[in-house]
């Protein structure tokens, strides 16, 4: 016979199972427990300042700096630090042109030689039929990074013109819209587009359409327009094991995909207007985008491919327009990273949650970002018993032990053939050698040395040092870079050099270092 129970007993049960479904569903860290997690963070991975926000339900539970804004002057960072955002400027550029589409300026299919008459790439079919859209969502068919060389490292003589004039040498890897691999070179294009529309600057627009209104007053679209650099991180990165500051990255052409210098006091208010919709101020009165644009923007374009995740049961990751989307845990996650020489930031949104997550970093490990993202945002999805630093620092380390066998057995190499009586003849290979898009680089001996240089990208320039056949080891002098590279050279008939192909050395070298798009050909 079935137990009977009374109403009391049945409501206060219920009442009870409520309670604890809540319980595991969210119980956000505490100001003191993210204090925690961010200085041990700052400890294991061995950054030398972090910038830390979290904002939910409209409040900003936090937004706080810890450690020092550089090792030089050990002066600390806060909320009003200034990082270089890298390429969380995507989400600026889309939303730009989000602008300028809702005010029936332009229309994402639009063609780009429309506004860009010059704009050409390898395959005429592709030039014609590549749209505004098409910049956004690294679907071009160019390869990962393609073309990067020519805004990374910083210091070369490249023009925004250059670049769009140089887009047509770069061999496509895949067919049309068929693929994701991540550029960064078309989004230069799109802050020209905004450029040919507006009839301002991309910088210009950036900081009078967007940052103005949002009251983001610190804020520039580059590091030479703060007008207060008394508060900037420096960067920081590991040179021969031991990390120090390194030279600051801040190439103008390279703007729209990842120029911007902000803060987390600024930040708040950019991510606030993406929870809300584009409506901002006190009464959420004002819009700065409509809730169809943040649809297309957040609308899946090109599907990432990934493995599975079953910590946060993602079944799905792509690509919007300056959006990085996936699911977890049943929920829509909106997100970016952004990296530059010494300098790693992420936002991370959950609108469904209204949560919105801000991590800034002044040295070049993702894993740490990612370790105080994922932990933050654990604690709201309920996910309970993972530690995160401890994960993401195991991976860090199995990441670079496999890249440093590689790289010993090369370096072992090497060494052998430095201690060898008979030397190569150098002669076979000096010379001038030039790329279509990069320029012409400079094979010479110096003091009984073999000596790489380039023209137009100065620090690319560095000692060979002989490895194996014909092919030899750049070793650049910057060693910040971590980018040494193979530099492979083709002999002619008559046993001299006449073109010269390379790649980098290690699997952890960063994907802008794109030696692998470039042809060489003696001169």
């Amino acid at each position: 016979m079935a137990k009977k129970y009374s109403i009391k007993y049945i409501v206060n049960t219920f009442i009870f199972i409520l309670f604890i479904s809540a319980s595991l569903i969210a119980q956000p860290l505490s100001t003191d427990q993210i204090d925690t997690l961010v200085e041990r963070t700052l400890t294991t991975f061995d950054v030398p300042g972090i910038a830390v926000a979290v904002i939910k339900d409209g409040n900003i539970i936090i937004s706080k700096g810890y450690g020092v804004r550089s090792l030089k002057s050990k002066e600390k960072v806060d909320a009003r630090t200034l990082f270089g955002i890298a390429s969380n400027t995507k989400a600026f550029t889309a939303t730009a042109l989000g602008i300028l589409v809702d005010e029936r300026k332009i229309k994402w299919d639009d063609k780009v030689r429309d506004f860009i008459p010059e704009f050409k790439l390898y395959n005429p079919y592709v030039t014609e039929e590549f749209t505004i859209r098409d910049l956004l969502t690294h679907r071009s068919g160019l390869g990962l990074g393609a073309g990067d060389l020519m805004i990374f490292p910083d210091s070369n003589n490249f023009t925004r013109k250059d670049i769009i004039h140089n887009l047509r040498y770069l061999k496509p890897v895949s067919g049309f819209r068929t693929k994701y691999d991540y550029d960064n070179l078309l989004y230069i294009v799109a802050g020209e587009v905004i450029a040919k529309v507006s009839g301002m600057s991309w910088e210009d627009f950036i900081e009078t359409r967007i940052m103005q209104p949002l009251y983001m007053l610190e804020s520039a679209a580059s590091y030479s327009r703060l007008k207060d650099k008394s508060n900037v991180i420096d960067a920081h990165a590991p040179v021969n094991g031991k990390v120090q500051a390194i030279r600051r990255d801040f190439m103008e052409t390279m703007g729209p995909a990842g120029g911007i210098y902000s803060n987390l006091t600024d930040m708040c208010q950019w991510v606030s207007v993406q929870l809300n919709r584009g409506s901002y101020g006190l009464n959420m009165d004002k819009m700065l985008f409509s809730q169809g644009i943040q649809d297309e923007l957040w609308a899946p374009q090109t599907i990432i491919p990934f493995k599975s995740s079953s910590t946060y049961n993602t079944h799905f990751v792509s690509y919007g327009l300056g959006w990085v989307l996936n699911d977890v845990k049943g929920y829509k996650q909106v997100s970016h990273t952004g990296g530059l020489a010494g300098i790693v930031t992420q936002v991370t949104l959950i609108p469904e949650i209204r949560l919105g997550i801000i991590v800034l970093t002044n040295q070049q490990s993702g894993a740490a970002f990612t370790a105080i993202t994922n932990t933050i945002k654990d604690a709201y999805l309920g996910i309970k018993g993972i530690d995160r630093v401890k994960e993401m620092r195991d991976r860090e380390l199995q990441n670079q032990k496999e890249a440093k066998k590689i790289t010993d057995e090369i370096w072992k190499e090497v060494d052998v053939q430095q201690k060898n009586v008979v030397k190569p003849d150098f002669s076979i290979y000096t010379g001038i050698y030039t790329d279509n898009w990069l320029g012409d680089i400079t094979i010479a001996v110096k003091k009984e040395k073999l000596w790489f240089s380039s023209e137009r990208s100065p620090r690319l320039i560095g000692e060979m040092l002989y490895y194996k056949g014909n092919t030899f080891i750049v070793k650049w002098n910057d060693r910040s870079m971590d980018a040494d590279a193979f530099v492979q050279f083709t002999l002619d008939n008559k046993g001299k050099a006449s073109a010269i192909k390379m790649n980098a050395i290690s699997p952890l070298t960063d994907f802008s270092y794109d030696f692998q798009d470039l042809d060489f050909y003696r001169k």
